[in-house]
């Protein structure tokens, strides 16, 4: 059975095709479908953007489609980037500008006031129209410095005390355990347990 992964970011589609492969669906990235136009995130939460981009691959390609939305959460900035976080510093979805921009605004920040979390919504659209959601959600501290060359977006100032270290500087298989996107997918990978069985049954 094919699940349609309905991103182009290639982080992303990596790690959720780890997480996903002892289910032993075919996991094929949207960007393996010409045509299929990228979906405006305009959501006002993760969920609604999810939601909206699963729905549409799941018509475009008539196949099982997952999405997800995530982003950062800073106290300090009342919750911000939000859903805002692939665009904070413009529209190109510029890693390393958006994390520039977040330093900026949290420079006067005291470190015990720095926390936040990272938060997802995954959305599973089947073809016919049903769609179900999991949320998951990591509590962290946003560091004054980049660290790491792993992982992707605001993983190297986002600092797990757990583990004393950042998104970017633990091992993929150990994101995966303690990250708000590997904490939805367990969820979502249990509601595709159910579809999966529902559809051989």
């Amino acid at each position: 059975m094919k699940l349609v992964l309905a991103t182009n970011n290639k982080g992303k589609v990596k790690e959720l095709a780890e997480m996903l492969n002892p289910l032993g669906l075919q996991v094929v990235p949207i960007g393996e479908y010409p045509g299929f136009q990228e979906v405006e995130e305009d959501g006002e939460t993760f969920a609604d953007n999810a939601i909206k981009k699963a729905v549409a691959a799941a018509e475009f390609t008539g196949e099982l489609s997952l999405a997800d939305d995530s982003g950062l959460e800073a106290d300090a900035l009342n919750g911000a980037p939000g859903v805002h976080s692939a665009r904070f510093a413009g529209e190109l979805k510029d890693d390393a500008a958006n994390n520039r921009k977040l330093l900026k605004l949290l420079e006067d920040v005291p470190d015990e006031k720095r926390t936040g979390r990272f938060r997802c919504v995954i959305a599973i659209a089947e073809p016919h129209g049903r769609v179900h959601t999991a949320e998951g959600a990591c509590e962290g501290i946003i560091l004054r410095e980049l660290k790491g060359e792993g992982g992707f977006g605001y993983d190297p100032l986002f600092y797990v005390p757990t583990y004393k270290q950042t998104f970017a500087e633990i091992d993929l298989k150990q994101k995966n355990s303690i990250s708000h996107r590997g904490k939805a997918l367990r969820k979502a990978v249990e509601i595709l347990n159910r579809l999966y069985v529902n559809r051989e049954g």
